[in-house]
């Protein structure tokens, strides 16, 4: 085909309906109402009411941890945590992550140590993290990306032998598994999201996951909850409850886990079955780490001197075609950091999430995956467009 069937050059797009990533999972309506129905006949919205703590309870057992507080997003529950944690000084931290993650860092008062990440696993560098430890930093914050998780035991032996702390932004890996078990016990603390981009989404919301019971009573306190047994003395709160509506959403979404976990194998399938015939220039990213993933995200990496087009220029050329492919992270918050941060820099150049969720189906996958080669093919001519 020509170059005059992209509609950059003004033909029609191949997608008549916007292609978004994200899982964009919502209950269908009448299971939505008959929820609903019950918060407002008890006509309580907030301040911990009974789905909240079902959902708290349920995700005890999910996680198999002894505490669950859930939060009105992942970001207000990382900042609980931190606080909560009595952290000060120094807190190592992955120079690929998402800006929410920094900005709880700061809130906090805490200062970010970039230490740069594995090429290959997206992950934070074990061997330079040892390096970064001075008498300054009291804690490791790890992040586990798009479905994989981090070297999780080597990562708490390096935080043991230094006596300092270790928490997880588990994010992405809500559900997933490790030879060691479930994501959620691991660490000091795990933070997930419950965003609409992720596979246990509420519209918005997210939890804190600890088998600490301090931690637990000093993260209550800051969130707040009212009518705690035997409250602690802390310094602010962050007022971070989740409501009744988030909670309603994510209990249906949790009893859906293990359908939207399938659909999200079988949309990945479709990919690696429309990649096999070779796209010169994209390389699909394997979650690393786990025995079982949520497959909620479909990473990519551009090699713009083999594909013909940087990252930045295709999506460009998808989003004309109504595909709304995003960069891995919006912002490279490492750049102007000090220091040598190669791995991070060419992550954030190079990395692209495909659509993948409950609006997408192989069918869409196979026209995206056929498009991609299209574009490969027509790159010099696309870039002639500029």
């Amino acid at each position: 085909m020509s170059i005059g069937s992209f509609a950059l050059t003004g033909a029609l797009p191949l997608f008549r309906n916007p292609l978004c990533c994200g899982q964009n999972r919502f209950p269908d309506r009448e299971r939505y109402q008959k929820a609903f129905a019950g918060v407002f006949e008890r006509q309580y919205y907030n301040n911990n009411g009974p789905l909240h703590e079902q959902l708290e309870v349920r995700l005890q057992t999910f996680f198999g941890v002894r505490h669950v507080i859930c939060t009105s997003n992942a970001m207000l529950g990382l900042m609980v945590t931190l606080d909560a944690l009595q952290l000060r000084g120094k807190v190592i931290v992955p120079a690929f992550v998402h800006p929410g993650t920094i900005q709880a860092l700061l809130w906090a008062g805490l200062e970010p140590v970039w230490c740069d990440v594995d090429q290959r696993t997206h992950h934070i560098d074990i061997a330079q993290v040892v390096a970064l430890i001075d008498e300054g930093a009291s804690a490791i914050l790890a992040v586990n990306l798009w479905g994989g998780v981090c070297e999780v035991t080597q990562l708490q032996q390096i935080a043991d032998a230094h006596g300092i702390r270790l928490i997880f932004d588990s994010a992405h890996a809500f559900g997933c598994t490790l030879p060691a078990g479930r994501v959620g016990g691991f660490g000091d603390a795990e933070i997930f999201s419950f965003h609409e981009d992720m596979i246990l989404g509420s519209g918005d919301g997210g939890c804190i996951a600890t088998h600490n019971d301090e931690l637990a009573l000093r993260a209550r306190s800051i969130r707040p909850s009212y009518g705690l047994e035997h409250p602690v003395r802390i310094v602010r709160v962050a007022n971070a409850r989740l409501s009744e509506a988030q909670a309603a959403i994510a209990l249906m979404n949790l009893d859906d886990f293990h359908t939207h976990q399938a659909h999200n194998c079988a949309l990945r399938a479709a990919y690696i079955r429309g990649f096999s015939s070779g796209i010169e220039g994209v390389t699909l990213h394997e979650p690393l780490g786990v025995i079982q993933s949520n497959w909620q995200q479909l990473i990519v990496i551009i090699d713009p001197l083999v594909y013909g087009l940087s990252r930045d220029q295709l999506l460009e050329v998808l989003a004309a075609e109504n595909v709304y492919a995003r960069r891995g992270f919006p912002q490279g918050v490492h750049l102007g950091a000090a220091g040598n941060l190669p791995n991070a820099s060419y992550l954030y150049a190079s990395c692209l999430e495909l659509p993948l969720g409950a609006q997408v189906t192989t069918m869409d996958v196979e026209r995206l995956c056929d498009l991609l080669a299209r574009i490969h093919c027509e790159a010099s001519s696309l870039r002639s467009l500029e």
